[in-house]
């Protein structure tokens, strides 16, 4: 009885509205979550000076690298914060990405700045973590929003972090970004110690499964890196074979090592169910997408015009931010009523209508993508799906597994994501190159690789929009287990 009048107690106080304490927490998470989205767009602004400055061809290996390292520790991150708590595991890889930070600001040679990139995308798996705290730290009726508004965050970082970028890399230079990065996540390690609370909610304590979470760490690193280099070392290429091949071999035997091992990294039984793995594949596909695509935006945008050589627009990164500035609100906006009519409505119907908004959007861009009229007016478009698919992603999870599964669905969900957004990256460098040109060790590109590029993209979200077709009809956010520590 007890229980239940505690319960109803908690019920209320989430109807009066968030509250002090939820606020200053939902602040802290989004910091958290969204650091790594403002990394990825002041890395991809970052980019082209880089490239230049250090006079590299490899430059798409600035943003892969970290996400290699995020793929590889995942698992391991995951499985760590269900046994000890996911607040506890959030300081530790927090703490590796201000120490990979640090390397990246004080490099002196591009391979130095690769292996700080590389250190700090650990710190990526902390997103997954965030959004399983929201589940089990907030009220039930806030579950939603929550989510919602962490996941719409990226609308905040599209609006102020281009700004930012531009301030940085305009008037100080690449060096005054990488050192931010480093102010950035010191700042989310001291939040997160003095604000977040702990999560009750665990996973009885049992030995790391080291085996597979090697095979699928490793098996995922070796496919994404071989992809990567195979226009360098040539597609049909035995190093070729042997890093796609071996990194396939050793996912099929993660399979096998599951079935038998008596604590899984990750249980085939979650994995096995429908609502579950046709959960991570639309939502992985679609967001892995979207964030891959921005990358070839980024460099049509502040690659310098030559003419002959590089069709690129020449804007500085506070001209683009101005530019994306109303787009940026129309993501917040979208996210947000979106977070709450997930409450009552169809998740995976949001989800597939905002889908078909950014591929539609995208597909404009491939042939209107020259004036800042035409990037205003079709990133409404961009801008409104976009705000659906993120707010989306996190609310759509909640309602496929059970709270005690909350982190290593995040964590699964998030790793098809990076894996998707990986792959892409590198196929849409392969698509740009073929219209490329090498200048003193710095590639270019032409405006046929951009609109190519766009094309890919469109594509694939627009496929990625119908798979929401194979997730079965379930529980609603209103119907499933969460709030309060679940």
């Amino acid at each position: 009885m007890s229980l239940n009048v505690e319960s109803q107690h908690k019920e209320e106080a989430g109807k009066a509205g968030f509250g002090a304490r939820y606020v200053v927490i939902l602040i802290v998470l989004l910091w958290a979550t969204q650091l790594t989205s403002l990394v990825g767009l002041i890395s991809g602004n970052a980019q082209s000076a880089i490239a230049i400055h250090f006079h590299t061809t490899k430059i798409a290996w600035f943003n892969q690298v970290g996400l290699l390292g995020g793929l590889f520790a995942t698992p391991f991150v995951v499985k760590a914060a269900a046994m000890y708590g996911k607040k506890r595991v959030m300081v530790v890889i927090t703490t590796l990405g201000l120490v990979g930070d640090l390397i990246a600001a004080l490099a002196t040679n591009y391979g130095t700045l690769l292996v700080g990139r590389g250190v700090a995308g650990f710190y990526s798996a902390s997103v997954p973590l965030a959004y399983a705290l929201t589940r089990d730290v907030f009220p039930r009726r806030l579950v939603g929003p929550a989510s919602g508004f962490l996941g719409g965050g990226v609308g905040l970082v599209a609006l102020g972090g281009p700004f930012l970028s531009g301030w940085l890399l305009d008037d100080h230079g690449f060096r005054a970004a990488l050192w931010f990065l480093v102010v950035g996540t010191a700042l989310a390690l001291v939040l997160l110690l003095a604000f977040v609370p702990e999560s009750s909610v665990r996973e009885r304590r049992a030995p790391m499964d080291w085996a597979g979470g090697l095979l699928l760490g490793g098996g995922l690193t070796a496919v994404v890196y071989g992809i990567g280099e195979g226009s360098g070392w040539g597609w049909t290429s035995g190093r070729t074979f042997l890093c796609i091949g071996g990194g396939i071999v050793a996912l099929i035997a993660f399979v096998g090592v599951e079935r038998k091992v008596a604590h899984p990294m990750f249980p085939i039984s979650m994995l096995g169910r429908r609502r579950v793995w046709a959960t991570f594949l639309a939502t992985g596909l679609v967001a892995g997408a979207i964030y891959a695509g921005g990358i070839v935006t980024n460099l049509l945008i502040l690659m310098p015009r030559i003419p002959g050589i590089s069709d690129g627009l020449g804007w500085t990164a506070t001209k683009g931010a101005l530019v994306a500035a109303p787009g940026s609100i129309l993501i917040i906006g979208a996210a947000v009523v979106s977070g709450m009519l997930a409450r009552r409505h169809d998740s995976r119907l949001i989800l597939g209508i905002g889908g078909a908004l950014v591929a539609a959007g995208i597909a404009l861009s491939s042939q209107f993508h020259y004036h800042v009229s035409q990037f205003i007016a079709i990133g409404v478009f961009s801008a409104v799906g976009m705000g659906m698919v993120v707010s989306m992603i996190p609310v759509m999870v909640i309602e496929a597994v059970e709270p005690e599964e909350q982190a290593l669905a995040n964590g699964a969900q998030g790793m098809t994501q990076g894996v998707v957004q990986g792959l892409l990256t590198q196929v849409a460098f392969v698509v740009l190159a073929k219209d490329g040109t090498v200048v003193t060790g710095t590639e270019f590109y032409g405006d046929r690789g951009f609109t190519n590029g766009f094309v890919l993209f469109a594509c694939v979200v627009a496929f990625a929009a119908l798979l929401v077709l194979l997730i079965p009809k379930g529980k609603r956010l209103d119907e499933a287990e969460a709030g309060q520590a679940a």
